[in-house]
Order: C-alpha cells, then structure tokens, then sequence
C-alpha cells in the first residue's frame, strides 16, 4: 500500500478550497485527484480533522500455533518429509507451514545421513590398508 499524502500537503489543499479555490484548479495545482480531495474535505466535516488514518495489519495466523507441541511432533517424526509431516499434523497444514514453523523454532530442513556417514568411514578404511 503506498504511503499516504503529508498532513502539509492536505492542509494546503484544504486551506485553498476554503479560500475558494475551484476544487478542480487545486487538485491540479497539487496533483491530487478530485476524489482524493473530496475525501479529505469530508473526512474534515466529519471529524474535525483530515489526519490520515493509521491502517493497522493484522497480518495472517500461522497454521501451527503450539509451537511446544509441534517441536515434541517433530521429534517423534523426524525420519518423515516436511510434506508428510503436513498430512500428519492435519488441520489443513502445507509443507509450506511446516518448513516456516520449523525456521521459528530453529530445525533445520536437512537430516542426518547415517548411510552415507557409515559408507564414507569403510572408504576411508580402504584407503589406508592399501
């Protein structure tokens, strides 16, 4: 969303209108459109003022709130994929939710390969004795 327009600049329009300006000639001279001048003139009667107004974002819930219980789910299911996981936890949770609820909590994506640890240790083994 873009940034409002300064309180200066709004009260120099209005200040032009009540000066009896044409609304027309001042949305041109500050390159506003009509509408927007309009608003500011009655948000001005309603109010008494025409200070922008504070949008306040609340922004989406995360799927995965309990975020203890989920780090205990985690561990019982670490063997299992970010998407299993999701059709393990259920209420409608995506791959998505699981990997964003895992960044919170700090678990990284990754696993530990014993196959390839225990592969890497006889290679080594071989190396030397020959």
């Amino acid at each position: 969303m873009p940034a409002p327009y300064s309180y200066d600049l709004r009260s120099k329009a209005i200040a032009a209108v009540k000066r009896g300006e044409k609304k027309i000639e001042v949305s041109r001279f500050f390159k506003i459109s009509r509408n927007t001048l309009d608003l500011w003139l009655k948000k001005e009667r309603e109010t008494g003022d025409y200070q922008a107004s504070r949008q306040v974002g609340v922004g989406t819930q995360p799927k995965i709130q309990e975020l203890e219980k989920f780090k205990e789910f985690v561990k019982k299911n670490s063997d299992k994929t970010q998407k299993q996981m999701a059709q393990l936890w259920g209420c409608e949770a995506t791959q998505q939710n699981i990997s964003y609820a895992c960044r919170k909590l700090g678990i990284s994506r990754k696993k530990k390969l014993m196959g390839i640890e225990k592969e890497m240790k006889k290679k080594d083994e071989n190396f030397f004795k020959n």
